[in-house]
C-alpha cells in the first residue's frame, strides 16, 4: 500500500472529540512521543501543535496528527502569520492556515503579537511592536481578516521581549486590551512571558497581570527559561522553551488560575526535548492546580 492510498484511508476515518479543553492541562506534540501516547491511548489533555509544521499537503506528519487528533483535542499555534507586522499578510499562508483549521478543528486556535516577516524574508525570532495608534491599526486589520478567513475568533499571545520602542505611546496591556476589545479575539496568557519581560524590562510581573484583561484569556502558556547577560553583564531572561518551568512562574499561574479560573494550560518545550514521562510531569503540576482550583469553587458553591 502506498503512503497516498495509507494518507486517504487515515483521513477517512472520522475525527472524534475526547474531553472538553475547559480546565484541562495539555502539552506540546512532539512527533519523538507520538508512539509513548499512542501506547497510553486516549487520555485527558490535550496537545498543541505549531501549524508551520503541517502546512505541507500530506505525509508522515499528517499521518501522525490525523492519528492523534482520532481521540484528542488539539490546538494550533500559529508562530510566523506576522500580525504585527506592517505589510499586508501572505495570502498563502492565511489559505495553508485555513486549511487547517479547517481538517482538523482544533479546540483552540492562536497567533503571536509580534512581527517575524519583511517582504520575502522570514525570522527566526517573534520581534516586538511599538504600541502606538499606527501598529494598533495594522494588528487589528490583519486579526480581523485572520477570524474572516477562518470563520472563528483567535487567540492573541502576548510576547516576551527584549527591546522596547521609544516611539511607544501605549502600554502593553492597554494595547493588548484595545486589540481584543476591536476586533473581538480572545487572548492567549503565556505566563513565563510575563516574567521573562518583566524582568528584563525591570517591572512588575503582578503588577502586569493585575492590568491584564484576564476575562477574555481562552488558554495559558507556561514554559522554561533561560538565563544570560546582555552587553552590559546584566541579567537577561530568554524565552527559550528548553526546560521545566520556574518556581516563580508556578507561582504566577497559581494567583492566575485563583482571578480567572481553570482556563486551559499548555506546557510548552521545544528544545532540548525530554522523554514523554518528563513532559507529561510537567502537564500533571499543571493539571493539579487546575483541579484544586475546580475543587474550591465546588466546595464554595
Amino acid at each position: 500500500m502506498d503512503a497516498t492510498i495509507r494518507l486517504r484511508k487515515s483521513a477517512a476515518v472520522p475525527l472524534r472529540f475526547s474531553l472538553p479543553v475547559d480546565g484541562v492541562a495539555g502539552t506540546s506534540f512532539k512527533p519523538e512521543h507520538i508512539t509513548a501516547i499512542l501506547d497510553e491511548g486516549p487520555q485527558r489533555g490535550f496537545f498543541e501543535v505549531h501549524a508551520e509544521n503541517y502546512m505541507g499537503a500530506g505525509g508522515p506528519p499528517h499521518r501522525m496528527l490525523e492519528r492523534l487528533r482520532r481521540d484528542h483535542q488539539l490546538s494550533l499555534h500559529g508562530v510566523c502569520m506576522s500580525i504585527g507586522g506592517p505589510a499586508p499578510l501572505d495570502r498563502a499562508h492565511l489559505a495553508r492556515f485555513r486549511g487547517l483549521v479547517a481538517r482538523y478543528q482544533p479546540a483552540l486556535v492562536s497567533e503571536h503579537l509580534a512581527w517575524s516577516t519583511h517582504e520575502t524574508s522570514f525570522f527566526n525570532d517573534l520581534l516586538p511592536l511599538p504600541y502606538n495608534k499606527t501598529t494598533l491599526a495594522h494588528v487589528c486589520d490583519h486579526i480581523e481578516e485572520v477570524q474572516e478567513a477562518i470563520r472563528r475568533p483567535i487567540l492573541l499571545e502576548n510576547p516576551s521581549t527584549y527591546v522596547a520602542f521609544r516611539t511607544s505611546t501605549m502600554c502593553e496591556t492597554d494595547f493588548i486590551r484595545t486589540v481584543s476589545e476591536r476586533t473581538g479575539c480572545g487572548l492567549l496568557l503565556d505566563i513565563n512571558n510575563v516574567f521573562v519581560s518583566a524582568a528584563n524590562h525591570c517591572f512588575s510581573a503582578l503588577q502586569y497581570l493585575a492590568d491584564f484583561p484576564l476575562a477574555r484569556v481562552g488558554e495559558i502558556h507556561l514554559a522554561g527559561h533561560a538565563e544570560q547577560s546582555d552587553g552590559e553583564g546584566k541579567l537577561l531572561l530568554i524565552d527559550s522553551h528548553d526546560g521545566p518551568v520556574a518556581d516563580a512562574v508556578w507561582k504566577l499561574f497559581e494567583i492566575v488560575i485563583a482571578r480567572c479560573g481553570p482556563v486551559p494550560t499548555l506546557i510548552e518545550w521545544d528544545s532540548n526535548i525530554p522523554d514523554w514521562p518528563v513532559l507529561q510531569a510537567e502537564a500533571a503540576a499543571a493539571q493539579a492546580i487546575l483541579d484544586r482550583h475546580i475543587r474550591t469553587v465546588r466546595h464554595a458553591a
